[in-house]
């Protein structure tokens, strides 16, 4: 894509990635893996500091919501948003998500701390 420049900027120093995308575009069923590639295993992160969001647009077919990923996506968590019928569970699954996050960042500074001490 035109912004792959950029990614190496977007990338450093990051802790989590959340890949957002269409489940009803086959387009983006294989472009989340080319997203995950580069953004996730190339930096590297673990695959807990990354989140899949399935976002369903409003009126769409829905019968989405049983999606099943290949591998390596089906070891990541997916979520399905729709923020028409439930938007407080998406909210409630980014707050799970940030909490995660930040335990990581907490842990790997600590770990850091003791090495210098050691």
């Amino acid at each position: 894509s035109r912004f792959e420049t950029c990614w190496p900027a977007l990338m450093k120093d990051s802790h989590g990635v959340i890949i957002i995308f269409n489940p009803e575009l086959p387009s983006h069923l294989r472009e989340i893996e080319m997203w995950y590639s580069c953004f996730v295993q190339q930096q590297p992160l673990l695959d807990s500091q990354c989140l899949l969001v399935a976002h369903h647009k409003p009126g769409s077919a829905g019968d989405t919501e049983n999606l099943s990923l290949a591998y390596p996506l089906n070891k990541l968590k997916l979520i399905h948003s729709n923020l028409e019928e439930d938007p407080e569970d998406v909210r409630m699954e980014f707050i799970k998500y940030f909490r995660s996050i930040i335990t990581i960042i907490n842990e790997s500074r600590e770990r850091e701390e003791m090495s210098i001490i050691s």
